[in-house]
């Protein structure tokens, strides 16, 4: 089966396995979702959610969130690790949105790979769900899982993954099979423990025939 099939054919199991999968983090507007998926670095989304309401009562808009102290904003969202660096992007980079684009967010990959603390990974979330456009969310389970599969051949590198998946998957299936790659990391395909007999893709995941045929 080639690496294009392959996909093609995880994308329909997932969609019935998943069929309402969606960005993890909460939010209301486009640039809490910035900051959402900032504070999220080695962090989890359980526990994003929990301190940004804090962040988003204290400051409810990109302008206030922009003239906050660095330190009141590092305050709230230290329990999210690295506390100092985040809090001065999240400032840096609602400056730039207030002073440069009218607190709205752009919706270009240029544009947006300006802003402060803002990567590939974070760009994509922002152009697939709230813009709606082709986008490949490179996180830590779809990496993961896509070398497992065999739809990427020992690739850890974020934008090389990235790169290789806009090639055998369709790009109005990308933005969604990256959200239901979560989901199936974490429900059954878990870090160091996948639960191969379970899973929807066994009989095609090159890791996961491998592990039943060991059985």
């Amino acid at each position: 089966m080639t690496k294009k099939k392959l996909a093609l054919e995880v994308i329909e199991r997932l969609k019935k396995e998943y069929p309402k999968s969606h960005c993890t983090l909460a939010y209301d507007k486009a640039w809490q979702l910035l900051v959402s998926v900032r504070l999220a670095a080695q962090c989890t989304d359980a526990r994003v959610d929990q301190i940004t309401p804090l962040l988003y009562e204290k400051y409810p808009t990109v302008e206030a969130l922009a003239n906050a102290p660095v330190e009141e904003i590092e305050k709230i969202v230290r329990p999210c690790g690295l506390g100092n660096s985040k809090a001065r992007d999240i400032s840096a980079c609602m400056k730039m949105l207030h002073f440069e684009y009218g607190d709205m967010v752009p919706d270009t990959m240029e544009e947006l790979l300006k802003l402060p603390g803002v990567g590939r990974k974070s760009a994509n979330l922002v152009l697939g769900d709230v813009y709606g456009k082709p986008a490949i969310v490179t996180d830590t389970h779809c990496i993961r899982l896509c070398n497992l599969i065999g739809l990427v051949d020992d690739i850890k590198d974020p934008a090389k993954v990235e790169k290789e998946l806009w090639k055998i998957v369709p790009p109005d299936e990308g933005n969604d099979l990256c959200h239901r790659f979560v989901d199936h990391g974490r429900a059954v395909c878990v870090a160091r423990r996948p639960d191969c007999a379970s899973c929807c893709l066994s009989d095609i995941c090159r890791t996961g025939k491998k592990n039943l045929k060991e059985k």
